[in-house]
This record gives structure tokens, C-alpha cells and sequence, in this order.
């Protein structure tokens, strides 16, 4: 399992980006007025603007995620060594994820993204 990408959902694209842009020293390697996307080794930074809800069957809440060999397979280990799935394993746009909370409510995602 290796942490893949950090996703903050923010009203304020803008000045996220040039936040991460002074903090990293770099340039996003992705961006529109919705979104920007850094890299910081092979992790991710991706900021996002704050969807309503409604609009997606994914809240838009920040969340962690970690791209594994193989999300079936990892989820159900997961599963029986006690965790729940909030959502099961399922193909989007990205490629094939499921989504799981830690004790404190955060969203984790276990993903394979394509390639």
C-alpha cells in the first residue's frame, strides 16, 4: 500500500494553489480554475473546488489515498480484519476505488488508478 495523493476540497482554488505553489517551491503540474494538482515525489496534491454534494455520489470531503496492487483483493483482507467499506469497490472515471473512514471520520480511498 503506498499513499498515492492527498485530495483538499476547497471554496478557494485560487489561493490554495499559490499556497502549495510558495510552500513546495514548484509549479502545479495540472490546473483550471477548479483545480490544481502538485506532485511532491509520487504523491499527489490535488485541490479540487467544493462541489455541492448533490452532484456527485462522492461527497466532496478531503480525504487520503492509497493506490494498491489490487482493490478487490485488498478490501476484502481489510474487511476481515474488521474494517467496513463505507463504499464498496467500484470503476469511475479514474479507475477502480473503494472508500473506507479511520476512527476520526476521515475519508480513506484504496485505489488502482489506470495507468
Amino acid at each position: 500500500m503506498k499513499l498515492s495523493e492527498l485530495t483538499y476540497f476547497t471554496d478557494n482554488v485560487k489561493q490554495m494553489t499559490e499556497f502549495y505553489r510558495t510552500l513546495l517551491g514548484t509549479e502545479p503540474v495540472a490546473q483550471s480554475e477548479e483545480m490544481a494538482i502538485f506532485m511532491v515525489g509520487e504523491t499527489k496534491i490535488f485541490i479540487h473546488y467544493k462541489f455541492p454534494a448533490s452532484e456527485s455520489e462522492l461527497p466532496p470531503e478531503n480525504h487520503m489515498a492509497f493506490t494498491v496492487a489490487d482493490v478487490d483483493e485488498t478490501c476484502q483482507t481489510l474487511v476481515k480484519q474488521g474494517l467496513t467499506m463505507e463504499i464498496p469497490p467500484k470503476d469511475y472515471d479514474w479507475g477502480r476505488s473503494a472508500y473506507l473512514r479511520d476512527p476520526d471520520g476521515h475519508q480513506v480511498e484504496i485505489t488502482k488508478k489506470e495507468q
